[in-house]
């Protein structure tokens, strides 16, 4: 699951000198010849990466892929970047202020047999359920609201929270999803 930023720079004939943008792309201190700067019309960043944090895949899904789960490329508004910070940190808010309690769930597998273990999980999930629930699927991890789920939280929350900070008044931003 990766989020992208894109920032237009292309340079043209009617901007003023002050608006146009220079490039410089080297490797090992030497300029590249493979790419002609005269024709870079946007730099890329990746700006986040989750693994396994299925609540926020789906939430993609609902919030901006309009239902289509098809590992296709979404435009993501900064008001939308924005609402995913605002209902993480609810969930996040409520939870810490829930118990946990023990749970026996599969943690493995040795020869074809589940492994059982203990975690610990939220007691009460409704604020999750309502705003971030978990979704199963290939390659989507646990569907339990546990410390892995707290954590892809907080780390999303942590990295959107600083990219909303920057100027991003000429970027775009990208969710898509691949397995």
């Amino acid at each position: 699951m990766y989020l992208s930023k894109r920032t237009y720079v292309k340079n043209s004939d009617f901007q003023y000198p002050e608006e146009r943008h220079e490039f410089s792309i080297t490797k090992n201190g030497e300029p590249v010849s493979y790419i002609n700067n005269s024709r870079i019309s946007q730099i890329v960043e990746d700006v986040m990466y989750w693994r396994k944090s299925n609540q926020i895949h789906r939430w993609f899904v609902e919030n901006v892929q309009e239902g289509q789960d098809d590992c296709r490329e979404y435009y993501v508004s900064t008001e939308k970047l924005q609402s995913l910070i605002d209902d993480c940190n609810k969930v996040i808010e409520y939870l810490e202020n829930s118990k946990k309690v023990k749970k026996e769930v599969v943690i493995g597998w040795e020869n074809g047999e589940g492994i059982i273990g203990e975690i610990d999980v939220y007691d009460n999930t409704d604020v999750a359920d309502e705003l971030l629930p978990t979704t199963g699927g290939f390659f989507f991890g646990s569907t339990e609201y546990d410390e892995w789920y707290m954590k892809g939280l907080k780390n999303t929350v942590e990295v959107l929270s600083g990219v909303l900070q920057e100027d991003n008044s000429k970027a775009s931003f990208y969710y898509s999803s691949s397995w």
